[in-house]
């Protein structure tokens, strides 16, 4: 591939992103441990291990949106329909075909119309309901008597249900960052800052 190098991701951008893959698959393994669906730490070192990956991821997100605000970075997320049957055409067939890829990154768009929605989607659903229905869970003895308070399991189900919603789009993420021009090429851009375009 004759192209150039720019560059994507500043290192902030790639500290979080790394620091929040490692927090969240923290929180799956011992999240999947506290439902009992295997036992590596025992239940009360995982409860334990859950909760401090918890305060850290919820550190981690205030100090992002802290950085996008104050940056404009925020405006990546902005979502558009612009292109995304052509991006919903090249995952679906294209990709498989050698199809050429229908969106060149830039330093001002670093994210297709299809992770836009993707990553807004994250942002504004599956994160809010694994934070809320999470702390409900920490505090539950302080919330627990008051009157129209949601029951217990019905949280429990709520925080379970963001889990596998953060599963599923951790394995696609992981999946789709191997579509590059190679398949190692999302994965060092996020390691390096820089993206090799055509």
């Amino acid at each position: 591939m004759s192209g150039q190098r720019i560059y994507v991701f500043k290192r902030f951008e790639r500290f979080w992103h790394w620091a929040q893959a490692a927090l969240i698959i923290a929180m799956l393994i011992t999240g999947f441990e506290i439902h009992g669906s295997w036992h590596l730490l025992g239940f009360d070192r995982a409860v334990g291990l859950h909760t401090a990956a918890a305060w850290s991821l919820i550190t981690l997100w205030v100090f992002a949106i802290f950085w996008h605000f104050t940056t404009g970075e925020w405006r990546q997320y902005i979502p558009t329909l612009t292109n995304v049957d052509a991006m919903a055409r090249y995952y679906v067939l294209g990709i498989f075909t050698g199809a050429p890829h229908p969106f060149r990154a830039t330093q001002l768009r670093k994210h297709n119309p299809l992770q836009r929605l993707a990553y807004l989607l994250v942002k504004l659903v599956i994160n809010p309901l694994v934070w809320v229905s999470g702390l409900a869970l920490l505090y539950y003895p302080s919330w627990r008597d008051a009157a129209g308070a949601p029951a217990l399991g019905t949280v429990a189900l709520l925080h379970t249900v963001g889990a596998f919603m953060m599963l599923i789009f951790l394995i696609a993420h992981v999946y789709l960052a191997t579509a590059g021009h190679t398949p190692l090429a999302h994965i060092k851009a996020m390691i390096t800052g820089w993206e090799e375009v055509e």
